[in-house]
């Protein structure tokens, strides 16, 4: 991001701007010091909005709503598949994409499969699919659930407080936030998806390609 922000000042300003900006007098250097870093901050968050632009958004992706700046998620606690609590820290240095699910709700039954099969295809050191049940059913109904459906491949977290998902901003199930790997939020896919075809593929596979 650094280098990008840096690449982003270098194209809006002229070489021979720069010796104007910080070396017109001694006494003016401090004052052209404090107007540098307003700027590259300025630009910094430029390059962030114009690195989530390029972000592919393609067929069934295009209902996918990128957040205007990416700003850290709040650090939640939810249930590991042991009933330990956790948050999102654990998944840091990884892209994850948290899906908001019940087992009361029909589009997530739907949505499940890909889910399962998007984990199978990327999830690994670089990437996660953390499906965490907004239940009050409790370990067993979510287990049971998963098994039905033939979803192996994804770990059963669960909340049934549900306040992981209001901490979140999520209004509705399923609701899918796409974080990248410093914790911040990409952007968000409200309803189901198919997220093991080639549209979501491409956006996931760009979130990756972040570094």
């Amino acid at each position: 991001m650094l280098l990008a922000c840096f690449a982003t000042f270098a194209a809006l300003t002229r070489v021979g701007d720069l010796d104007d900006f910080f070396f017109t007098d001694m006494i003016g250097m401090a004052s052209g010091m404090k107007r540098f870093l307003t700027v590259l901050a300025a630009v910094c968050v430029m390059a962030g909005s114009a690195m989530a632009a390029d972000l592919p958004r393609t067929g069934e992706m295009q209902k996918f709503t990128l957040s205007g700046e990416r700003k850290p998620v709040a650090l939640a606690e939810f249930l590991d598949p042991k009933d330990q609590p956790v948050t999102l820290e654990a998944f840091r240095g990884k892209v994850v994409l948290i899906n908001l699910w019940a087992t009361w709700c029909a589009p997530c039954r739907e949505e499940m499969p890909a889910l399962d099969r998007l984990q199978v295809q990327r999830g690994g050191k670089d990437f996660a699919v953390v499906a965490i049940a907004q239940d009050r059913g409790g370990r067993g109904k979510v287990e049971q659930f998963l098994g039905q459906i033939g979803a192996r491949h994804l770990a059963s977290y669960l909340d049934t407080t549900m306040k992981s998902g209001r901490a979140w901003g999520a209004f509705g199930l399923p609701t899918s936030i796409l974080i990248d790997r410093q914790g911040r939020e990409i952007g968000r896919f409200v309803g189901s998806a198919e997220w093991d075809q080639a549209d979501a593929l491409k956006l996931v596979d760009a979130a990756i390609a972040e570094k």
